[in-house]
């Protein structure tokens, strides 16, 4: 039992409080979820370069990794900003070249090493604890930008840890990110395909590959709503699941309907969350919440 929220800002409001908003609807769905909790949130590019949010392991020996990835990542790009927060590196780069090699590189310093988000506009920041915890830790609430998306989870399944936490990023396709509530039952069958391809799976959390089959979908040239479309055919179970990139933001609901998922839309935002409190936490009673039917799918141009 998982909660997942999603907003978007539709003023072309660049500097809305996408932060405070998508903690505020988490916050409302605590309940649901007291083992984790994260936020995927966009912000406009800097300039054209990638920010990545690094997860650096144990505190123990931290500060070294942290380090040797900043000298090292010198070599592709020129370093703009480089911040050490709780488990989190956070670095700003103009990078030259493919994303893929200074992933690649980050994460052959240290097994303990992972490359949390990467993009121009996103970033994902999650951790073990309450959404007030996040906050506490990462000044959630402050961040300004367009769209976001967040998550609070139950376990029922894999670990309680930074990495089986959601969101997800999509690794090695930057910008794309995903927060789902239910259960993939051919997590395992896909999991084979995508790893005799040399996909590298980072979890056993079956939410992980949502992110590698909307990559895997629009690396082939479909566009945002059809991977989500194609997506209610290719995966088996129950399922809601929310997904955003610098462009859209969307969701998807299984043919089955087994797991909650209702939405607003007016003049100046969406809102889409697990349970229409979330909803009225944020946004108060002037608007109607409409619950998603059996394969609905549903996106929106940021």
């Amino acid at each position: 039992m998982c909660g997942i929220v999603g907003f978007l800002n539709k003023t072309q409001n660049s500097n809305a409080p996408v932060g405070k908003t998508v903690l505020t609807m988490l916050t409302a769905l605590g309940v649901r979820g007291p083992d984790s909790a994260g936020v995927a949130l966009y912000h406009p590019p800097e300039n054209g370069a990638f920010t990545l949010q690094i997860k650096l392991g144990e505190l123990d020996g931290a500060a070294e990794r942290g380090t040797s990835i900043a000298e090292g990542v010198k070599a592709f790009g020129s370093v703009h900003e480089v911040k050490t927060t709780a488990e989190y590196l956070r670095l700003v780069i103009d990078l030259r070249g493919e994303a893929i090699p200074l992933t690649q590189f980050i994460e052959s310093l240290d097994e303990d090493i992972e490359v949390v988000s990467m993009g121009r506009e996103l970033e994902i920041v999650k951790q073990v604890g309450t959404p007030q915890n996040l906050d506490e830790t990462h000044s959630v609430s402050t961040f300004r930008g367009t769209h976001g998306l967040g998550h609070t989870r139950l376990s029922t399944e894999s670990r309680v840890d930074l990495s089986h936490s959601q969101p997800f990023w999509a690794h090695n396709y930057p910008d794309l990110a995903i927060v789902h509530n239910g259960h993939i039952t051919n997590y395992h069958k896909l999991r084979c395909i995508y790893e005799q391809r040399g996909v590298r799976f980072y979890t056993e959390n079956d939410s992980e590959v949502i992110g590698v089959y909307l990559a895997d979908q629009l690396s082939q040239g479909l566009g945002f709503k059809e991977a989500l479309d194609a997506s209610l055919t290719d995966l088996d179970g129950s399922f809601s699941y929310l997904a955003a990139t610098t462009d859209y933001i969307g969701f998807a609901k299984d043919p089955f309907a087994f797991k909650p998922l209702l939405f607003t839309e007016t003049d100046d935002f969406v809102a889409v969350a697990t349970e229409e409190i979330a909803i009225r936490a944020a946004f108060g009673d002037g608007s109607e919440v409409r619950e998603a039917q059996a394969k609905d799918v549903s996106v929106w141009q940021t």
